[in-house]
């Protein structure tokens, strides 16, 4: 039996537009076309969804279309592929893309006793890495299919999007004991309403129009951060590197 102590709450954490700016997908879609997984034709798609993204928040039907020629891309590449493509893309190019007020205080649920997951329609894979190299506890992505390793470009269950995440994360609560009542969560889409309205401490950060009108109307906390807090926190970090620090 573990001696580990249980959580006194859990604070989970979308990741495109919330914990990073963008969407994660398109940077490992990138690094995938550098490896000669997908077509120009597929990163100039995956470019412009990014673009789109970022102006005006997450589009069902764009993210739909992008996922499922994610999943046409990992068929016959391993778990091990995808993996070590995840810890590069991570180093390269989403640790410069990340909100440091938004890790901030994920760090501050830390050192709080909190647990820190996160809940994202990102594969399971990639969204292991973020949560493994920020220090997080874990993370509840999509999970693709594999058979002796390899993926086959099939899910197992679906997306982990809208009402899912809010199940997942209520069965992840539920497993630790712990009660959503006693929990956060954040995001910047009025998709992931239903897992604001599951916990008693929703945050919203970087809200669309719907969710920003949801959460003004109910009174729950916004933030709102610009590009420059991301470029400052950039800038700081090769200091930090150059001085050995």
């Amino acid at each position: 039996m573990s001696s580990e102590p249980l959580p006194s709450a859990i604070a989970f954490f979308d990741v495109d537009n919330t914990l990073m700016r963008g969407a994660s997908l398109y940077h490992v879609g990138v690094g995938a076309f550098q490896r000669r997984f997908i077509s120009m034709r597929d990163i100039l798609s995956f470019g412009w969804k990014q673009a789109r993204f970022v102006a005006v928040g997450e589009n069902r039907a764009h993210l739909d279309s992008v996922r499922e020629r994610a999943l046409e891309i990992v068929v016959g590449h391993t778990r091990e592929d995808l993996m070590r493509l995840s810890h590069e893309i991570f180093d390269r190019k989403l640790v410069r893309r990340l909100w440091p007020e938004t890790v901030a205080v994920a760090r501050e649920h830390l050192e709080a006793g909190r647990e820190v997951w996160l809940v994202t329609a990102t594969a399971q894979e990639i969204a292991d890495v973020i949560a493994e190299r920020l220090g997080f506890t874990g993370a509840l992505g999509t999970v693709l299919e594999t058979a002796d390793g390899v993926f086959t470009g099939r899910l197992v269950g679906s997306v982990m999007h809208g009402g899912n995440k809010a199940d997942a994360a209520e069965a992840r609560a539920r497993g630790a004991h712990v009660d959503v009542a006693e929990c956060w969560a954040y995001s910047d889409s009025h998709n992931d309403i239903p897992l604001l309205n599951l916990v008693g401490h929703p945050v919203v950060v970087n809200p669309d129009r719907i969710l920003h009108r949801y959460a003004l109307a109910r009174q729950w906390p916004i933030m709102l951060m610009k590009p420059s807090s991301i470029k400052a926190a950039v800038r700081a970090s090769k200091k930090r590197q150059t001085r050995g620090i």
